[in-house]
């Protein structure tokens, strides 16, 4: 792993510049960083890395399978949202020089300590908004997205990204999707909205721990565009039409089930899909 680079104490992004959205993501996110304080000495799992038997139905093992693809040895990685820095130190234990961040000083300063007890070197952690990235242009080779566009601006923030990567530069990412069609005239149907949401939230999620802010709203068709259209080159997988739905996705066997259905029917799989992982490159 390469030298960690000291990273300033935690401050928050100006008031003035911070969006009414943004301010409820902060204060949801200091009530959730309190709750998860004990995380400050938790080890991370490296299975996702080190295994060699696959999750291959899995699309957060499916985005590690790319970056296992990719040589991130000495890279400058970009890591958005960074939670509480399990793939923050994923990602140096890949041999990246990692600059994460996140909108919430409590939750950067809960990740800090992590870092620090866990002795991971190659991480700069700093807290700011996608929508305002304060690094210089051209500067990374990568960015690494993993449930954080539905918290987000996407047009601003995908302005913010190819500013700072490099021409070449790889975008790389696993996200929360629905397709806008099944959510105007499935999800929000009175049936579905007033009646099954809640008792398929129950059964799906655990209530007790269950992680959603007022004003996540899960990317489409039409936001992963904005994406797209940054990149020369695009490969998007689409993954749980079924899992996270209708059960829950700690059931291996329907969730492979879920992921050969979801790839048999194609291109149809964006009408179907929950979750969609993609690998996109800058124009070099």
């Amino acid at each position: 792993m390469s030298t960690t680079t000291p990273s300033p104490t935690p401050v928050a992004p100006g008031p003035a510049a911070l969006s009414e959205r943004q301010r409820r993501e902060i204060d949801y996110h200091k009530a959730h960083a309190e709750k998860r304080a004990h995380l400050a000495e938790q080890p991370v799992a490296f299975d996702v890395v080190d295994d060699r038997e696959r999750r291959w139905w899995n699309a957060y093992w499916s985005v590690y399978d790319i970056l296992l693809r990719h040589d991130l040895e000495g890279k400058r990685v970009l890591l958005p949202g960074c939670g509480f820095g399990e793939d923050a130190v994923r990602l140096a234990r890949l041999g990246a020089e990692v600059y994460a961040f996140d909108i919430s000083p409590e939750i950067v300063e809960v990740a800090r300590h992590r870092l620090r007890h866990l002795k991971v070197e190659g991480v700069t952690l700093q807290v700011m908004a996608i929508e305002a990235v304060q690094h210089e242009d051209a500067f990374f080779d990568y960015a690494f997205f993993l449930d954080i566009l539905h918290h987000v601006d996407i047009p601003r923030a995908a302005t913010e990204i190819e500013r700072v990567l490099k021409p070449g530069g790889w975008l790389i990412g696993d996200e929360l999707y629905t397709h806008s069609f099944v959510q105007k005239n499935i999800r929000e149907s009175r049936l579905v909205d007033r009646f099954l949401y809640r008792r398929m939230h129950d059964y799906i999620y655990d209530t007790e721990h269950s992680y959603i802010t007022e004003d996540e709203k899960k990317i489409d068709e039409q936001d992963l565009q904005v994406i797209e259209r940054l990149c020369a080159r695009f490969e998007k997988s689409y993954y749980n039409s079924l899992t996270g739905r209708f059960f829950p996705d700690r059931h291996d066997g329907l969730s492979r089930f879920d992921r050969l259905a979801t790839r048999a029917i194609g291109s149809m799989g964006r009408f179907t899909a929950g979750r969609v992982v993609f690998e996109g490159r800058l124009p070099a």
